[in-house]
């Protein structure tokens, strides 16, 4: 399968700038990229949300990049990494090691790829963490994973286990409904073109920290 999955992106979600973030190329899904083929031939596909950047997603990326002495030297873990994005920038940046993990087979295989496309180092691995202890990381970039009441609470509740482990965590979001807001101070906003909407609709993100 993951070899399959492979050739598939390589031919199908040719390599693009990211819009906002043009330092880096993702495999990016158009309206002939033949998605449904991979849902019709596995039950299990799910959202092929790695196919396209999110907006916590971009703005997070954005402001790794523009403020590389968040990650220099340090031990960075992706959240839901998706299509990798966030931790390409973590790793463009100058981070000493970069993890990426993501529940989703699809999204770790999308990951690997745009890591190699964009020459970066990145350990990529396909696991829930949120119900375990904290990871041995520095920092916590999490994008856009607040969609989802249920994954929203998970997520919340691991990630003060995180704090309470001395790491640093750093959400980024277009405000989406499940923000635990009361928990968030503002960082930055970024105008994004946000590809988690039907429509890809422009709206405004922010990074936050958690706290």
């Amino acid at each position: 399968m993951t070899t399959d999955l492979e050739v598939f992106i390589l031919d199908r979600l040719p390599l693009e700038a990211v819009p906002g973030v043009p330092e880096i190329r993702l495999h990016r899904a158009g309206p002939r990229s033949g998605l449904m083929r991979l849902a019709e031939a596995d039950p299990d596909f799910g959202s092929p949300y790695w196919a396209r950047p999110w907006g916590g997603g971009l703005a997070l990326a954005r402001h790794v990049l523009d403020h590389p002495e968040i990650v220099v030297g340090k031990r960075v873990l992706d959240l839901g990494a998706g299509s990798g994005l966030v931790a390409i920038a973590a790793a463009l940046a100058g981070a000493g090691a970069v993890r990426a993990v993501d529940i989703d087979p699809y999204a770790a295989t999308a990951t690997r790829l745009n890591a190699v496309a964009n020459g970066v180092v990145v350990e990529v691995m396909q696991s829930d963490l949120t119900g375990g202890d904290p990871p041995e990381v520095d920092l916590m970039l999490v994008g856009d994973l607040f969609y989802d009441p249920d994954l929203a609470e998970r997520v919340e509740g691991f990630l003060r286990r995180c704090l309470a482990a001395g790491i640093v965590v750093l959400i980024g979001d277009p405000f989406r409904a499940f923000l635990p807001t009361e928990r968030l101070r503002v960082v930055a906003e970024y105008p994004v073109a946000d590809y988690g909407d039907p429509d890809g609709a422009a709206r405004a993100a922010a990074v936050f920290e958690f706290s």
